[in-house]
């Protein structure tokens, strides 16, 4: 049999589905499989995939004729695509066309709940590019749900697993809290992307019951959005103690650091920041929202979406409680060590692409 050649294909790319695209292909690189990443240039720049010993070919987010005739000439004698992301999806789907010269793999790896017109439209979206997969991989069993609600013939359970951190992260632990100015006093961390679905909103909500302590938790929120504007004015004005830092490079670094990790988001998949903190075995306060239960188990506190009162309590009673911190820290180490591996997630997807190829 000829050797098996993929293309990965990218939309806008947070940084979990680009992390995991990254992986995925060093992995199946390493195991003989041709892989093309086809993305944003700035996420090549970002992910190297090049240096993963993927090809690479700049495709812009826009759905222009230059970039989907880009699209379609990578894809043009590729065994199978895989597409992450739903607009990804449904670029390929219009590339790939009725021809459907290649079987088309979907990973969907996240949604936000929405109502009104905003809700049935992303619908249509949804059906459109589960209805054109061979087989939907969904990172966690709500959005395996969704699939098959939205007509996927095929929806299976893909956990996309980030890499494990390095050795020796934590000796940088004192370093970072000294430039954050945090040596006396606690450390709060939350991570990313600055967009209303991360609840960022109820965050700063939540740090105004900190302002009577003595003193106030530094909460540090590494990240960049739309929303930073409207963030940084809020805690301006009313005077939180929360510090906006952008985009880091040293977010591994900076978790290890932290005496508590917070998600507050209003709905979540496998978030990248759960899979870390459990992993560095930092106490982690999370809401409850769509696949973030599964992830942690019992190994975090968690509160209800949008609850800011909720999730002020159970960080100032994490604070106040070291001995509860190193019990969600060993639990936290413990459910990580079930996750699948990256090895695990590249053997699944090989597994599936050699089924498709056979079935050709």
């Amino acid at each position: 049999m000829t050797q098996l050649r993929t293309v990965q294909v990218l939309g806008g790319g947070s940084a979990g589905s680009s992390a995991h695209v990254r992986s995925l292909a060093a992995g199946l690189v390493a195991r003989g499989v041709r892989v093309t990443v086809c993305a944003p240039a700035a996420l090549d720049r970002a992910f190297d995939f090049l240096g993963a010993g993927a090809d690479f070919t700049a495709v812009p987010r826009r759905s222009d004729p230059l970039s989907l005739a880009a699209l379609r000439a990578a894809c043009a004698d590729a065994d199978v695509v895989h597409a992450h992301g739903l607009h990804a999806a449904l670029r390929v789907g219009r590339v790939l066309g009725a021809a459907r010269r290649a079987p088309l793999v979907v990973t969907w790896h996240a949604f936000a709940p929405e109502s009104g017109a905003r809700g049935q439209w992303l619908r249509l979206r949804e059906r459109r590019a589960v209805r054109d997969a061979a087989v939907v991989f969904g990172t966690s069993s709500v959005i395996v749900d969704r699939a098959r609600l939205r007509g996927a013939r095929d929806a299976r359970l893909g956990a996309v697993t980030i890499p494990a951190p390095r050795q020796g992260t934590e000796l940088h632990s004192g370093k970072v809290r000294a430039e954050l100015g945090a040596m006396d006093r606690a450390l709060v961390v939350a991570v990313g992307a600055l967009e209303p679905h991360h609840g960022y909103g109820t965050l700063l909500d939540a740090s105004r019951h900190w302002l009577d302590r003595d003193p106030p938790p530094l909460v540090a929120v590494a990240g960049e959005g739309p929303g930073r504007a409207a963030l940084q004015r809020r805690i301006d004005a009313e005077g939180l103690p929360v510090r906006l830092l952008g985009r880091r490079d040293d977010v591994t670094a900076l978790l290890a650091a932290a005496d508590v990790a917070v998600l507050p988001s209003r709905w979540e998949a496998r978030p990248p920041l759960g899979q870390e903190a459990l992993r560095l075995g930092v106490p982690l306060v999370a809401t409850a929202a769509g696949g973030v239960p599964e992830l942690v188990g019992d190994a975090a506190e968690l509160v209800a979406p949008g609850d800011a009162p909720a999730l002020a309590a159970a960080v100032t009673a994490l604070l106040d409680d070291p001995e509860r911190r190193a019990e969600l820290a060993a639990a936290g180490r413990v459910q990580a060590a079930g996750w699948p591996t990256e090895d695990d997630t590249v053997a699944q997807v090989l597994s599936v692409y050699d089924e498709l190829r056979a079935g050709r």
